[in-house]
């Protein structure tokens, strides 16, 4: 059995032991100062705890008595070396995480290496700042989701519509130009909008039916290092970034669609609208293709190979008009438009 002065050394040096942990933390004047400040407050405790051994009369008391006096001074020791112990902010230091502080910016908390040396508002009034942002993901949805607005905001109000697709290339004194250029006159005089691609070729002739005939003329551009913008037969025209933001406003202004010998832009374009259709995304539009010799090598691979070899199911005749008529090509296109 210790003696209560030794138990009162044992507090003591418990509590100088208690403070090494924090002591290790500091550095310089202020360590110095927390350190000596708390050795004033581990003497006091240490004499405290003496001064209460001194004090019982331990030995003419009975051995219960005796018992109480010991508990009642080793627990008036402990509390005050625990209150010379105890930081100014006490921290479980074995559950403290050396992350630090908290950094949030927005729903997005960040501590640690992740907290930024600079802040949102500082980097939004900075002057003089780069232009790296302008090509991150977070600003292209943005754009993308403008130009959706800018492309349903433009187009609304159009009314019934058809589109037709062709080749860029295709030169004004081919017959397959006078053929689009009747196409768009003749929907045009139905008080039906004609869409295209706003480019040259196919696109320009079916502007250019549609514009003279006093209808309205859509052309749907998009950004491309050699093309040159809208064809001038367009009255109604947006240029834009993305394809599929532009395929999308194909599809959902249009109430049916003449697609004429072109390349790949005018496949994606096909391919795209005849997918949808036939996965039951879109409605069933009439879709006719203009010139059977032209698309005939086309659907001859995709009934044969390609459907043989249980690629895809056959092609619905009904889904997909082939003629080398334009009024005809044009009667189908807006057989679904209800007058």
């Amino acid at each position: 059995m210790i003696s209560r002065k030794t138990y009162a050394e044992l507090q003591a040096l418990e509590c100088e032991e208690s403070i090494a942990p924090y002591r290790r933390t500091l550095d310089g004047k202020e360590a110095e100062e927390i350190q000596e400040e708390r050795r004033k407050k581990a003497a006091e405790a240490k004499n405290l705890a003496e001064a209460a051994s001194k004090s019982a009369v331990v030995d003419d008391m009975e051995p219960l008595e005796a018992t109480a006096a010991n508990d009642a001074a080793a627990l008036e020791a402990e509390t005050a070396t625990e209150a010379a112990a105890t930081p100014v902010n006490p921290v479980d230091l074995e559950d403290a995480s050396p992350l630090g502080d908290t950094y949030h910016r927005g729903p997005v908390i960040l501590r640690g290496q992740m907290i930024p040396s600079d802040n949102t508002t500082a980097n939004l009034l900075k002057p003089d700042q780069d232009t790296d942002w302008l090509h991150m993901d977070p600003w292209r949805v943005l754009r993308i989701q403008s130009e959706f607005v800018d492309g349903f905001g433009a187009l609304a109000e159009l009314g019934p519509a058809v589109s037709i697709f062709g080749s860029a290339r295709t030169q004004r004194t081919e017959s397959i130009y006078k053929a689009a250029r009747r196409m768009g006159s003749q929907i045009a005089k139905r008080n039906i909008a004609v869409i295209t691609g706003g480019g040259p070729g196919i696109m320009e002739a079916a502007n250019r039916g549609a514009a003279l005939a006093g209808g309205k003329s859509v052309g749907l551009g998009i950004e491309l290092p050699h093309e040159q913008g809208l064809n001038q037969w367009v009255n109604l025209g947006m240029s834009f970034r993305y394809f599929f933001v532009r395929k999308t406003m194909f599809i959902k202004y249009s109430s049916g669609v003449i697609v004429c010998p072109g390349g790949f832009g005018t496949l994606d374009e096909m391919f795209e609208l005849l997918t949808l259709v036939q996965t039951h995304k879109v409605a069933n539009i009439p879709v006719v293709l203009y010139g059977k010799e032209y698309w005939q090598g086309l659907f001859d691979w995709l009934n044969g190979p390609v459907a043989e070899h249980g690629m895809i199911s056959t092609i619905d005749p009904k889904l997909v008009t082939v003629t080398d008529d334009a009024d005809e090509a044009v009667d189908v296109a807006v057989s679904a438009i209800v007058r």
